[in-house]
């Protein structure tokens, strides 16, 4: 497989150039913190209606069942989802001319929520981003003959990490908890992500678009 390394202002382009003809799927993978879903959701704004994007973390297993498996102290590690229902949920996303609904992870609530998203039936790109596009271990194998591209990003570390830990804040942790969490658990978890990197077929760089200004009233 060829990969190649490009600028995030190159992106759109590449995007728009898999729209036409039947649904194709997109994959964007990288570290915790690397930007994920801030480029997947510019993609599909630049897009507009042609493009939807699913992410993989609506296949977070619930917290009580993360506490009952013994996992809860380590939720976002590759066992910690569904990694096949995220399969089957490509599957018949690839297959699919009518609307199909998916799961969204909802970050103040730690917990998915069944049905969030819609994907209608004409939606040409699918843009689905998380940790484990890429990773060939057990469940998880089956995602990467389901996508047509996958970009791989790749940010400072040193930035992503102290943007994780202000996620992480932002969403409830406490700064000592979050910076805890930031650099046990999900490096780790970067770790195994950055194994996947020479599976992708475009290494993308930073800068990254920018997020979304939130709304005003």
């Amino acid at each position: 497989m060829t990969q190649e390394r490009a600028a995030a202002a190159d992106l759109v382009g590449r995007a728009r150039g898999l729209v036409g003809g039947s649904r194709r799927l997109l994959g964007i993978t990288g570290p915790p913190g690397a930007g994920k879903s801030t480029l997947a959701a510019h993609l599909a704004r630049e897009l507009g209606p042609s493009a939807a994007v699913v992410p993989m973390d609506g296949f977070h297993l619930a917290n009580a069942e993360l506490t009952r498996l013994g996992r809860r102290d380590r939720k976002g590690a590759p066992d910690t989802f569904d990694a096949l229902g995220f399969t089957a949920l490509l599957r018949r996303l690839r297959a699919a001319d009518h609307d199909v609904y998916a799961p969204l992870f909802d970050r103040d609530l730690e917990e998915a929520i069944a049905g969030a998203l819609l994907v209608p039936g004409e939606v040409a790109l699918v843009i689905t981003e998380g940790n484990y596009l890429l990773l060939d271990e057990g469940a998880w194998g089956g995602v990467r003959g389901l996508l047509d591209e996958v970009w791989y990003l790749e940010p400072d570390d040193v930035a992503r990490e102290e943007r994780l830990i202000a996620r992480h804040v932002a969403h409830g942790k406490a700064p000592e908890e979050a910076r805890a969490w930031a650099l046990g658990s999900d490096r780790r978890n970067a770790r195994i992500v950055a194994r996947t990197r020479a599976l992708a077929d475009l290494v993308v760089r930073p800068p990254l678009p920018d997020p979304a200004p939130a709304p005003t009233s």
